[in-house]
């Protein structure tokens, strides 16, 4: 669990769904919110990638928000193949949207949770994507826009490097490579927090 962070329940499509918000140290500048791995395979919202995203993402002045999908934790509900996870996510978007309709969003996904974010970023107007591990040839993960930032292990071994490239390649999506790092990058967390600090400051200042 990450230090300060708040847990709520919040109305969802099929029952309660349980919410963690980092607040930033100031007022917030901007909202982001970040999707889980896969449910049926130990994905929560306190993965160690996903709470490595929402540090990155609330040090950069983010109001940061995580979700259980439907089955996890205290969220109501089973899970149901993607389907109604997006709609999870998509309740969660409208009750941050509801606290701060003007701020930029950025969403974030790790694993199964960057298929989630792939499908939903223009339809809820993201400034800003970040794709880590994104469940390439296991969902049907969207195209995106050229400036996401995607992070993959060199050698994972839970998706692989050539099926995303296989992914980004008609897109001319650019990808960075972790050197030596597997599917949920152990010893390397440090450095995704990094890139992904990086890219946004720079993306800020373009």
């Amino acid at each position: 669990m990450i230090a300060g962070a708040e847990r709520h329940l919040i109305a969802g499509p099929s029952g309660n769904l349980e919410v963690s918000v980092i607040a930033p140290a100031g007022e917030p500048t901007g909202i982001a919110l970040v999707a889980h791995p896969h449910p049926l395979y130990g994905g929560t919202m306190e993965n160690k990638v996903v709470q490595t995203l929402a540090r990155a993402l609330s040090s950069l002045g983010n109001e940061t928000w995580r979700a259980n999908f439907r089955g996890v934790g205290e969220s109501e509900g089973t899970y149901d193949d993607g389907r109604g996870e997006l709609d999870d996510f998509r309740a969660l978007a409208a009750h941050v949207r509801q606290r701060h309709p003007d701020l930029p969003l950025t969403l974030a996904g790790f694993s199964f949770g960057g298929y989630v974010v792939s499908h939903l970023a223009h339809e809820l107007g993201a400034r800003s994507l970040v794709l880590v591990a994104p469940a390439v040839g296991r969902f049907p993960v969207s195209d995106v826009a050229e400036d996401t930032l995607v992070i993959h292990g060199e050698v994972d071994d839970v998706v692989t490097l050539p099926d995303v490239m296989a992914w980004a390649r008609p897109q001319k999506l650019p990808i960075v490579v972790v050197p030596g790092a597997g599917h949920f990058f152990h010893g390397d967390l440090l450095m995704v927090q990094q890139i992904v600090r990086r890219h946004l400051l720079a993306k800020d200042m373009a």
